[in-house]
């Protein structure tokens, strides 16, 4: 059986969206507040989910389809880049705990050159691991999520590629 592009973009579709579910779960019935991080990371996995969707009526010979492949690889190494920084944070935790303002409040009171250096700083409860499975953390798992899209994303690329060079 050969893995083809919908069946790539249906797993990823079905993944994100079980991911979001799960972080909503948390948040709801666990309790669980979300630092502006793992909301960072939301985003990134809604994104993808939503490129993935798109994509599956499209033609994988199309620009667009090639397109929507970059955009997945784009969002998938900014969600990781966002998730390799919480995962320092929760193991190097800053020496004095600031527990500053949310995302929302920052996003509207500040423009993005300011917000986005605040919410890299980690404010809030970003050192702070609430959950563990299997000896990770969510944001360890957001990561192993974010570099498997990586993964599958450029090696379908590539894949492709070769096929239209032969």
């Amino acid at each position: 059986m050969t893995i083809s592009k919908t069946h790539i973009r249906s797993a990823e579709f079905l993944g994100c969206s079980g991911l979001i579910a799960f972080a909503l779960f948390l948040q709801h019935s666990e309790g669980l507040a979300p630092c502006p991080m793992c909301i960072l990371q939301r985003y990134a996995f809604i994104i993808i989910g939503i490129l993935a969707l798109v994509s599956l009526p499209i033609s994988s010979k199309s620009v667009f389809s090639r397109m929507l492949n970059w955009l997945i690889i784009l969002f998938s190494g900014f969600g990781a880049g966002v998730a390799l920084r919480h995962t320092w944070l929760e193991h190097n935790p800053p020496e004095i705990f600031d527990c500053g303002a949310d995302l929302g409040f920052v996003v509207d009171t500040f423009p993005l050159a300011q917000a986005l250096p605040m919410i890299f700083r980690g404010t809030g409860d970003c050192s702070v691991v609430l959950w563990k499975f299997a000896g990770l953390s969510i944001a360890e798992w957001a990561l192993v999520c974010f570099i498997a899209i990586l993964i599958i994303e450029i090696w379908h690329l590539t894949k492709r590629r070769r096929i239209e060079i032969s």
